[in-house]
Order: structure tokens, then sequence, then C-alpha cells
């Protein structure tokens, strides 16, 4: 992780967001929302984000861990959906969509991103 001040603050932010997408991608049920738009759009937007949040937290030459934990993250939910037989089902098309979505991220990071957090520290620093 980048040597960034606030640690505990930012580990909890991305526990919350890994918690979410779990929440999401397993639950079932009237009190679910529902979100607009193509499936396999939800799929390739929520790991793309989550892979920009996490290249702003670990350093460029980690991002492959990135790709390898989300990559990993999205083939055991796909697996549970399939598994738990709740409503849910797992998809190899929604698995790409999952592995696209990191590697654009990993790639916007690459490119523009990256290390965002320690702007936003700076920026904090500032205020």
């Amino acid at each position: 992780m980048l040597p960034v001040r606030h640690f505990s603050a930012w580990l909890a932010a991305s526990a919350l967001l890994v918690i979410a997408l779990v929440i999401g991608s397993l639950g079932t049920g009237p009190n679910m929302p529902s979100l607009a738009g193509p499936d396999k759009l939800q799929h390739f937007a929520a790991y793309c984000f989550l892979a920009v949040w996490f290249g702003g937290l670990i350093a460029r030459p980690h991002y492959w861990k990135i790709f390898v934990a989300l990559a990993c993250l999205g083939l055991a939910l796909e697996f549970l959906q399939f598994a738990m037989h709740r409503g849910r089902q797992g998809e190899l098309l929604d698995m790409v969509a999952n592995l696209t979505g990191v590697a654009a991220g990993l790639g916007l990071g690459a490119w523009l991103t990256g290390g965002w957090v320690l702007r936003v520290e700076a920026w904090l620093a500032r205020s």
C-alpha cells in the first residue's frame, strides 16, 4: 500500500466497497436494490471502479496483485451465484465483463488515476 496518513480510514472504506459488491452480487429478494442498465455493463463498471479504487492505494508495480485479487473475487462470486440456487446465476459472460472492467480500471490507473489517494490526502492536508 502507498504511504498514506489515514491508513485505517482507507482500509475501512475499501472493506465496505468489497462488502457492498459481495452483498450486491449474492443478495436476493425484494429488499435488494435494482440497478438500471444492462447486467454486463454493471459488472464492468463495478469492477472497473474497484480497480481504480485499489489502483489509487497500491503502487503501480503491484497492479498485478489487484488484477489477481479482483479476478479471484469475481470468479468466487460467480461460482457462489451458481452454487447457491437462490435466484442468482453465475455466468461466464459476467466473468468476462468483470475481468474487462478490472483491466480497464488498471489501465486507467496506469495512465491517469494511479496514486489518486496521495493527491486526496495532500488536498486534505492543505484544507
